[in-house]
C-alpha cells in the first residue's frame, strides 16, 4: 500500500498544482470570453441602431422623393396650364389679327374704289377741258378757212 500511496502524494504533488494551473487558465479564458461576448453583445447593438437609423434615413428619403414628385407634377400641371392659357391667348390674338387684316383689306378696297371713281372724275374734267381747247380750236378753224378762201 506503500506504492498507492507513494503514487496518490505523485500524482498530488504533480497533477494538482497542473489542475489549478488549468482553471485559472479556465478562469481567464472565461472572463475573456465574457468580455468578448460583451462586446459582441455591444456591436449587436450598435448594428441594430445603425440599421434603424438607416430605416429611417431610408423612409425620409422616401418621403423627400415622394415629395419632391408630387412637386414636379405639379409644377407640370402649372406648367400645362399657362401652356394651355398660351395657345388659347395666341389663338385669341390670331383672330384678332385676322379680323384686323379683313378689316383693313376691306378699308384699303374701299379707298381703291374711291380712288378710282376720283380718277374717273378727274379724266373727265381733263376731257372737259380737253374739250373746251379742241372745240375752241375747232371754231377757229373755220374762221381761218374763211379768211383763206375770202384771200
Amino acid at each position: 500500500m506503500e506504492i498507492m500511496e507513494a503514487l496518490k502524494r505523485a500524482l498530488h504533488e504533480w497533477v494538482i498544482p497542473e489542475l489549478d494551473r488549468l482553471h485559472e487558465a479556465h478562469a481567464g479564458v472565461q472572463a475573456g470570453l465574457a468580455g468578448i461576448t460583451k462586446r459582441l453583445d455591444d456591436i449587436n447593438l450598435h448594428l441594430a441602431d445603425q440599421s434603424r437609423r438607416i430605416d429611417e434615413t431610408n423612409r425620409r428619403i422616401d418621403k423627400v422623393h415622394d415629395d419632391l414628385l408630387a412637386r414636379i407634377d405639379e409644377t407640370n400641371k402649372r406648367i400645362d396650364k399657362v401652356q394651355d392659357d398660351l395657345i388659347q391667348r395666341f389663338d385669341q390674338t390670331h383672330l384678332r389679327i385676322d379680323g384686323v387684316r379683313d378689316e383693313l383689306a376691306a378699308q384699303v378696297g374701299e379707298t381703291h374704289r374711291r380712288l378710282d371713281r376720283l380718277y374717273e372724275v378727274i379724266v373727265r374734267r381733263e376731257e372737259h377741258t380737253l374739250l373746251g381747247q379742241r372745240v375752241a380750236n375747232l371754231e377757229r378753224e373755220p374762221a381761218g378757212l374763211k379768211l383763206r378762201l375770202a384771200a
